[in-house]
């Protein structure tokens, strides 16, 4: 199947392309699209990997499902467009980058920035429809994006995994901790966010490791 897709991810992946719960999964989202509001657009699906390419990935963060609000998703987990208000998760990132890094907590929500200097933004189901979480849940991505954590397991190491929350860490427990930095704490929504999101200071941990293995740090 021809997926459009970073060619270099497209070849890392290419198998997948291939097997037959892809196909049932984008006739099910050609579908969607066609009778449905959906999010993000068709062009967004696959912005996390076209934004991060494979030979620069330094950093894996793990989302659920685009958010389901008008305008907001553009492809990358927690990213919204330029312009949209952050949501709640969003805003409680930005403040621990602040805290625990010094960043100034930007004017915009678009994470392109991240996603050029390594950070892969993956949410575990691609698409969504409008007003309905999980509504694309089930339907196949998770498959496709758990072969995307094993081939990054394969072929790469000494990433940082930040997982947030049981969903991302299950989805994690896929990685080598031997072989990569694995950072877990809650999710960064406003019902967790004080068992210990706040105060977990990974963005500072993240770039002591690349430092460490002699990697330009991320400019969060």
């Amino acid at each position: 199947m021809d997926v459009k897709i970073a060619a270099d991810w497209k070849a890392l992946l290419a198998p997948e392309f291939e097997k037959p719960y892809f196909a049932e999964l984008a006739g099910f989202v050609r579908s969607e699209y066609a009778s449905r509001r959906i999010f993000p657009r068709g062009g967004d699906i696959f912005r996390a990997f076209d934004k991060c390419p494979f030979d620069k990935l330094k950093v894996v963060i793990i989302g659920q499902d685009p958010y389901h609000g008008p305008g907001q998703a553009n492809g990358l987990c927690f990213s919204v467009n330029e312009g949209v208000d952050f949501p709640p998760s969003l805003q409680n990132i930005f403040r621990e980058v602040h805290d625990d890094t010094g960043a100034e907590i930007p004017r915009s929500g678009n994470l392109d920035r991240w996603a050029e200097q390594g950070v892969l933004l993956l949410n575990s189901v691609l698409t969504v429809r409008a007003h309905e979480a999980a509504s694309h849940a089930g339907r196949g991505w998770e498959t496709f994006t758990d072969a995307v954590v094993r081939a990054i397991g394969k072929h790469r190491e000494g990433i940082v995994y930040m997982l947030w929350g049981s969903y991302a860490q299950r989805k994690g427990a896929i990685a080598d901790p031997s072989r990569n930095l694995i950072l877990k704490a809650v999710h960064p929504s406003p019902l967790s966010v004080y068992r210990g999101f706040f105060g977990c200071r990974h963005f500072s941990q993240a770039n002591a490791y690349l430092a460490s293995r002699g990697e330009t740090p991320i400019e969060w």
